[in-house]
């Protein structure tokens, strides 16, 4: 057991934890950063498919509002690339499969009002709440006392509406309209500036790209700060004095003036804390659970759906896979096609055996795309709630009754310790624009 001490300790070596690491150290002070994997970035990863290309099996999109992320790529020399947009979208709903261009599907009058009236009422719902206090928002309490499932079967007229709007929230979210309470879920799409920024490409929250894959903002880091960063050392207890913190991980313990917890909410109750954490911010780490995704990526020779006119971007209401993107390389080879498997899709599927989980990934894509997309060269899916680490992804999310009654503990320092995380952000909240905010944040609480 080797004994450190520093200015502050960050808890976590993400993109939330790096960037708040880099901060203070750029002050002056001295930090060192404990992350419990044998590698940085979170529930950001890279996975190569030779040629020194690879494809990224977490976050990994980028949006023209995001311009925390943006500005921390281009001091970190990393370039953007636009996601494939060119071609027409692929749309799958009971059955029958449309092709279509720009952001609006082909559906019938009715389904296509419905869809365009939750839009408004989402927006305009949203419109109420303020990111940074949803729970002071008029009638939070109500807002948050019913799912977004229940608002949905209220306020939608038609199935394929409904279930659209389903499709997007599972996509962006990783979880059930049944999961989320309808009060989150607002503040969530208004930390994004509105339901339709969340899903769109051009414009939106897909919009871009990092050259190298999303990880390389974090392996940057580390490089920068070398030693201060220790891999392989999950946090087991954390002590809190007078005088600092004591923060105790496998093979290392650090004592410093402030801590910096930058780890997914549920990560926080499996921590020893001594003394406890206030009851407000104890039961707000057990009561957000992580979402369930799987990440799914077909490696193809090129990328034929081009030829036929399509951008790869598709919607599937049968699921398991709901949505799809283009996902190869810049130079657009190998060709790759990305999909997801969220909420309860993805339960079912933590059943099953990678074999018959590639068979079904397979065949949603041929669904959409052709016989062609049953021949991939190579396979690749990352199931999130696998790892120890993050327990679930993309992110963790509140259900009825949480975020009104115990919300105000989320970004509240307990003593000496700081809270940073994309769900902690009160802008682009659960992308990496959110985290690389929120460690900005927690960096400036602990120097000032």
């Amino acid at each position: 057991m080797s004994e450190r001490s520093a200015d502050v300790v960050v808890v976590g070596g993400g993109l939330a934890g790096l960037t708040a690491a880099r901060a203070v150290a750029k002050a002056g002070r001295d930090v060192v950063v404990l992350e419990a994997r044998d590698r940085v970035g979170g529930r950001t990863l890279n996975r190569e498919i030779g040629d020194g290309k690879v494809v990224e099996v977490g976050g990994q999109w980028v949006g023209p509002t995001q311009e925390r992320v943006l500005a921390l790529a281009a001091e970190l020399g990393v370039e953007t690339f636009p996601t494939w947009t060119e071609g027409k979208n692929v749309l799958s709903t009971g059955g029958r499969l449309r092709r279509y261009s720009g952001t609006i599907p082909r559906l019938g009058p009715l389904a296509l009002l419905d869809l365009e009236q939750l839009r408004r009422r989402l927006d305009r719902l949203g419109g109420r709440v303020e990111p940074e206090a949803p729970w002071s928002a008029k009638d939070a309490a109500r807002l948050d006392s019913q799912s977004l499932a229940t608002w949905l079967d209220r306020a939608g007229f038609t199935r394929t509406g409904r279930r659209l709007i389903d499709v997007g929230v599972r996509m962006s979210m990783g979880a059930d309209p049944s999961e989320l309470s309808l009060l989150y879920m607002l503040a969530y799409a208004r930390a994004a500036g509105n339901f339709d920024a969340m899903l769109d490409v051009e414009g939106g929250a897909q919009q871009d790209r990092i050259v190298g894959g999303s990880q390389v903002l974090s392996l940057r880091i580390a490089d920068e700060l070398g030693q201060r960063v220790v891999l392989g050392a999950p946090v087991r207890r954390v002590e809190r004095d007078s005088g600092g913190v004591r923060v105790h991980a496998d093979g290392v313990t650090v004592a410093a003036r402030r801590a910096i917890v930058a780890v997914p909410p549920p990560l926080i109750a499996r921590i020893d804390w001594e003394p406890a954490l206030p009851q407000t911010r104890a039961a707000l780490a057990q009561r957000m659970p992580m979402a369930a995704m799987f990440k799914c990526t077909a490696i193809y020779s090129e990328p034929f759906w081009r030829d036929d006119g399509l951008n790869g971007e598709g919607v599937d209401d049968r699921g398991p896979i709901e949505a799809t993107f283009d996902n190869s390389p810049p130079d657009g080879s190998p060709g790759a096609l990305v999909g997801f498997v969220a909420g309860s899709h993805a339960r079912r599927w933590h059943r099953l055996e990678p074999s018959a989980r590639r068979g079904e990934a397979l065949t949603c894509f041929a669904r959409l795309f052709g016989d062609r997309a049953r021949g991939a060269e190579a396979y690749i899916e990352q199931d999130w709630a696998a790892e120890p680490w993050s327990t679930g992804g993309p992110i963790a999310v509140m259900g009825p009754g949480t975020m009104s009654q115990l919300g105000p503990a989320l970004r509240e320092p307990v003593g000496a310790v700081h809270w940073a995380g994309t769900e902690t952000a009160t802008t682009w909240t659960g992308y990496m624009d959110g985290a690389v905010r929120s460690g900005e944040r927690a960096a400036a609480e602990v120097l000032g």
